[in-house]
């Protein structure tokens, strides 16, 4: 297969062009500025670099890929203030929005691409579980970000879409997981706010497997939640997490202090939503870590 990898250097999509590449695939990454080296295994072949100006300048010199990953996006991980939040919505609109333009101009298009999204659109829920059939009710910026992130992706003429709703990657380096880790290696873990609110978490490694399930099923299209299947809230996820690292969970986060701290960005870890990967379990993806302790067990071991 031969695929197009937008975002491909950051923490998902450095994974994802490792399994690419170990699986024989040819991966063509778009980035703004070409590396002058890589540090990619030196055991594979190395993925090919294209610039987003190559792309606009001739996009027909990409024709006949088979797919198209976009994984870009500004990190949601800093301050919200009103130049970040913007953006942070822009990056990752202008992004598919570019793709669209460019798939247009091409006289083979890819039969897929595989858009990523998040979780966030649900809205916030207390003991109701989401799947890729709720209705999309947006809470919050992030959450109205993620609505004009998959309305951008609807635009580009794919034979067939599918959009990632992501919820907290986790693995031992990269993401946010080294930053919810801290506190318990400090002995100072405990909940969030009051500890009800969802959690919607995957391994990296199902991350990975799950796009790449997607790439190769051809029945698969719309919206997919990319969690796994076991929901917890954020109190559960904390006392497993300790319970694995041998560390208490016993210090609780106040949600007004994190606002004071945090502001609106708050919102990230004061609220959250319980979802299902219903698509993926109904056409047979198998999860190697379904589990929240065998997921941590890995990480942390």
């Amino acid at each position: 297969m031969r695929l197009l990898l937008c975002g491909g250097t950051g923490f998902i999509g450095k994974a994802l062009t490792h399994a690419l590449l170990s699986r024989g695939d040819e991966v063509w990454i778009v980035t703004r500025n070409k590396p002058s080296a890589t540090a990619y295994d030196s055991t594979l072949p190395h993925p090919r670099f294209v610039t987003w100006a190559e792309w606009a300048a001739d996009p027909d010199r990409l024709s006949g890929f088979d797919g198209i990953v976009n994984l870009t996006g500004e990190s949601i991980n800093q301050r919200w203030t009103g130049k970040a939040k913007q953006r942070i919505q822009n990056s990752r609109i202008e992004a598919a929005d570019r793709i669209a333009e460019h798939v247009k101009r091409m006289r083979y298009p890819p039969a897929v691409v595989v858009n990523a999204s998040g979780i966030s659109l649900y809205g916030h829920s207390g003991e109701q579980i989401f799947d890729e059939s709720s209705p999309v009710q947006p809470a919050d910026f992030l959450g109205a970000t993620v609505v004009l992130w998959e309305e951008a992706a609807d635009r580009i003429p794919a034979g067939r879409l599918v959009k990632l709703r992501i919820g907290l990657v986790c693995a031992r380096e990269g993401g946010a997981f080294p930053l919810i880790r801290l506190p318990y290696r400090l002995f100072g873990g405990g909940r969030i706010g009051d500890g009800k609110q969802g959690l919607p978490w995957i391994h990296l490694q199902d991350m990975v497997s799950l796009i790449l399930f997607c790439l190769d099923c051809p029945e698969i299209s719309g919206p997919v939640n990319a969690v796994a299947p076991k929901p917890v809230t954020n109190d559960e996820f904390g006392r497993v997490l300790g319970k694995v690292a041998r560390r208490p969970h016993w210090f609780p986060v106040p949600g007004s202090l994190l606002r004071l701290v945090l502001g609106e960005m708050s919102t990230l870890v004061l609220t959250g939503q319980k979802a299902m990967p219903r698509k993926l379990l109904d056409h047979g993806f198998k999860f190697a870590f379904p589990k929240l302790e065998e997921a941590l067990r890995d990480i942390t071991r």
